[in-house]
C-alpha cells in the first residue's frame, strides 16, 4: 500500500505534468484500478482449465493489449491452439464474476481524476470491454465523472493503434494536441504517441 508522502508526491507530480492539457484520457486497468493482478489470474486460470499452464509475467508484458491479441501471442509462444475469442469471452467473465469486486484504486491516480472534474475534459480509454469498465470505474467511485468512455472493440484498432484515443478526443470536442494520457504500459503509450498526444507513465514517477 502506497504510503501518504508518497502518494502526496505522486499526486503533485502528476498535477505539475498535466497542467497546460484541456483533456485528460486515463487508462482503466493498472492505471486508474490496482486490478491487474486480477487480470493475470484471470488469463491463467482459464489457461489452466484447457490444459495449459502460462506464466503470468506475458500478461504484464503485453498490458494494454487487446485481449484476442494476447490470446494470439500466448498461442505463438506456447504452441498453444486457443479460440482467441473464446478464451476471450471466458477470460471476461472469470475476472467479472471472481475478481472484480477487489478492485482497489491506484489513490493518486483517480486523486488526479477527481482534482480537475470540470477543470479539464475528462475521458477513459481501456482495452477492456465496457461491462467490466464501467463496473470498475464504479466500484471506485468515478464512473459518474468521466465524460467519454472508450473501450474494447469499439474502434476497428485497439491500443497500440491511435484509434481508441482518436475516437476519445474527437467524442470530446477536444485537439488530440490539447490531450495529456495518463498509461501504465507500452501499449497505450505507443498509442498515445500515434496519436500525436503527451502521455505519462503513471507507474514511472
Amino acid at each position: 500500500m502506497i504510503n501518504d508522502a508518497s502518494h502526496q508526491q505522486k499526486l503533485e507530480k502528476l498535477t505539475e505534468i498535466s497542467a497546460p492539457y484541456k483533456a485528460f484520457l486515463y487508462d482503466c486497468d493498472g492505471t486508474l484500478a490496482d486490478n491487474m493482478p486480477a487480470h493475470k489470474a484471470a488469463y491463467v486460470k482459464v489457461a489452466a482449465d484447457g490444459g495449459l499452464v502460462i506464466d503470468g509475467a506475458i500478461v504484464d508484458e503485453l498490458a494494454g493489449w487487446p485481449v484476442i491479441n494476447v490470446v494470439e501471442e500466448i498461442n505463438k509462444r506456447y504452441n498453444s491452439t486457443f479460440d482467441p475469442i473464446a478464451f476471450g469471452e471466458k477470460r471476461y467473465q472469470v475476472f467479472y464474476d471472481e475478481y472484480i469486486e477487489s478492485t482497489q484504486p491506484i489513490t493518486y491516480v483517480v486523486d488526479h481524476l477527481k482534482a480537475h472534474v470540470g477543470k479539464v475534459r475528462i475521458a477513459v480509454v481501456s482495452g477492456s470491454g465496457r461491462k467490466a469498465v464501467e463496473r470498475t470505474l464504479g466500484i471506485l467511485g468515478i464512473l459518474d465523472l468521466v465524460e467519454v468512455l472508450v473501450c474494447a472493440g469499439e474502434t476497428e484498432h485497439g491500443k497500440p493503434y491511435p484509434d481508441p484515443f482518436l475516437a476519445a478526443a474527437e467524442q470530446l470536442g477536444v485537439n488530440p494536441a490539447d490531450c495529456l494520457v495518463f498509461e501504465d504500459g507500452l501499449a497505450g503509450t505507443q498509442a498515445a504517441e500515434a496519436a500525436g498526444m503527451q502521455w505519462v507513465r503513471i507507474d514511472k514517477l
